[in-house]
């Protein structure tokens, strides 16, 4: 599957097959991440890997739709917000970077079959006392990783011209 593809084909999938996801596969899905580009190259992120049959009570916790625990795995990216690059104007980069980290991610396991769902409607609070978060670190996003067992909708977009601008607003 080429690029543009995998882009089309991506879609929030909110309903998972149990199937387990082989370690291999698992792998290039984190490998995707690893490869995203960051401010630098810095990579301030960390990826916490969940195994949602071990924790179905702190997911429900920390995102209340039930479909977000179907998933073999429950993935979350965190910001190490006092290690990325900053801004000459001290605006801090780690957010942008593990969002697209998360990105990279996500269409990583698009790639591959897989289907995810970008949560950021999470609890918090919940995110820092289920993953034990020292203050440096700030949880950004969430993903469930599994086959689907839905099927994609049909994706309404803007036009590409209420979308774009030359040269000046």
């Amino acid at each position: 599957m080429d690029f543009f593809e995998v882009i089309e084909q991506r879609y929030s999938v909110r309903a998972y097959k149990r199937d387990p996801i082989d370690e291999q596969v698992l792998r290039q899905v984190l490998e995707a991440a690893r490869l995203a580009p960051t401010a630098c190259n810095i990579q301030p992120f960390q990826l916490v890997v969940v195994q949602t049959a071990k924790r179905q009570h702190d997911l429900a916790r920390l995102y209340h739709r039930a479909w977000f625990r179907e998933a073999p795995l429950v993935i979350g990216i965190f910001a190490l917000t006092d290690r990325a690059w900053a801004r000459r104007d001290g605006v801090r980069y780690g957010w942008v970077d593990a969002t697209i980290a998360m990105d990279h991610l996500i269409l990583g396991a698009t790639a591959l079959g897989l289907g995810t769902c970008w949560v950021a409607a999470f609890d918090p609070a919940a995110a820092r006392e289920i993953f034990r978060l020292p203050g440096n670190v700030q949880p950004v996003a969430f993903t469930p990783l599994g086959y689907p067992a839905d099927a994609p909708p049909a994706k309404s977009r803007k036009p590409l011209e209420e979308l774009v601008r030359y040269e000046h607003w």
